[in-house]
């Protein structure tokens, strides 16, 4: 009972980070380089696979007004089509001599009852034409409130422009090496009480089985009260460090990854704010040091050049 028991509590304190220990694919990252989850679901319901809120929050502003201007299009064109099939006749005002350009009455007539501007040149008759008038102008208020309050969620969404450096690097250390890598806080605003979390991940093969552990690496330090400049995380590589007596060709043979988790508080919208990257084992540079992005330019101020944050020089590593 006792060697279960201890087998039990090992499996407990064994760190896991919610991919488990089965994802040991070769070259296959957990995490992205634009910080997603690897990782695509099948089998779900359609309202799961949709998730429309968080796509339409989430999506380009380019995609998204791309698909208000397609789906005001549809509906009008829809309405068109109702009224010309009802029957022109039912809308007073239309030119009935010039077939041409009834459909586009119809249109136009229908992008005035949406909106419900309502010029008044073309007006329902009868009861079929004025009840779809009426549907439609019902359809517009609904899509309208709709599409402000997808504006209101886009524009007061927290969204970070947190950058990370290209490569991570073994770079000398005090005595020691260390791994390291950048970032810096893109956008204007400040971000405070910045944290980050770094967790070293392979592939061991124990009894002939692989599986994928993860190690939480030490950081000299892992958060800051103010982050106005760029900040170099620093992991020391001693002798306790699961990076002790790792070699490129070792990381590259165990799947070797570097997940990175960061969190603030934005304050320009007082919420939290959060940010993931990864480096896999291609991605780290043996023997570097990176170059100084800050300076200043000599009227009592200081410039921080984010063009700088991927540069680095090769240098020579303590033994």
């Amino acid at each position: 009972m006792k060697k279960k028991d201890s087998l039990v509590e090992k499996e407990r304190n064994r760190q896991d980070l919610g991919f488990g220990t089965k994802m040991t694919d070769r070259q296959t990252r957990l995490i992205t380089g634009a910080g997603q989850f690897n990782v695509k679901r099948v089998g779900q319901s359609f309202e799961a696979w949709l998730n429309l809120y968080n796509r339409l929050i989430t999506v380009r502003w380019s995609g998204f007004f791309v698909l208000v201007l397609c789906v005001y299009l549809v509906l009008n064109l829809i309405f068109a089509s109702l009224y010309y099939l009802i029957g022109m006749e039912h809308l007073a005002g239309v030119d009935m001599t010039n077939t041409h350009s009834q459909f586009w009455d119809a249109f136009f007539f229908s992008a005035q009852s949406l909106t419900t501007v309502g010029y008044g040149r073309i007006a329902p008759v009868g009861f079929a034409a004025s009840f779809v008038a009426g549907i439609e102008a019902l359809s517009g208020l609904m899509m309208f409130a709709i599409i402000t309050g997808l504006l209101y969620g886009r524009f007061s969404r927290p969204n970070p422009r947190i950058l990370f450096s290209r490569n991570a690097i073994i770079a000398p250390y005090l005595d020691t090496n260390a791994f390291m890598f950048r970032m810096v806080n893109e956008k204007s605003n400040q971000i405070i009480n910045m944290s980050v979390s770094l967790v070293f991940s392979k592939v061991e093969e124990k009894n002939g089985v692989r599986s994928r552990q993860y190690y939480g690496l030490t950081l000299e330090r892992s958060k800051v009260n103010f982050f106005p400049t760029n900040w170099t995380i620093v992991h020391a590589i001693t002798e306790d460090s699961p990076l002790y007596g790792e070699t490129a060709e070792s990381l590259a043979e165990s799947d070797a990854e570097f997940m990175i988790a960061t969190e603030g508080i934005d304050d320009t919208f007082a919420d939290a704010v959060h940010k993931r990257h990864s480096y896999f084992n291609d991605e780290l540079v043996w023997g570097a040091k990176f170059k100084p992005m800050l300076e200043n330019d000599g009227e009592e101020r200081y410039i921080l050049d984010l063009r700088k944050i991927h540069d680095f020089d090769l240098v020579s590593l303590n033994p």
